[in-house]
């Protein structure tokens, strides 16, 4: 039950931080695609958010992925999709140069 209740809580801390952040560079997918991308953002934000306000902070539990910190997975799925439009942005600048 706890994937279940990790997917979800990725999919939609994916979903509200690619609708928040501004030139998300995944915004030209759809169907399917875009739901893994989102789901995969999120579950990553949610480590980050853990290792940030956790880890770092000392703040919140000790569950990585429970819905509890999904505000703090909503944040590290912010910074996750800023790192990643920056290095795919400089990736294909390179490409086309």
């Amino acid at each position: 039950m706890s994937i279940v209740g990790a997917l979800i809580t990725g999919f939609i801390a994916g979903i509200i931080a690619r609708v928040v952040t501004p030139g998300d560079f995944f915004r030209h997918m759809s169907g399917p695609m875009s739901w893994l991308v989102s789901m995969l953002v999120g579950l990553g934000g949610a480590l980050i958010g853990y290792l940030i306000f956790h880890v770092l902070l000392g703040w919140g539990d000790e569950n990585i992925f429970d819905f509890g910190g999904i505000v703090g997975a909503v944040i590290g799925a912010i910074i996750l999709l800023l790192i990643l439009g920056f290095i795919m942005r400089r990736r294909s600048g390179k490409a086309a140069a």
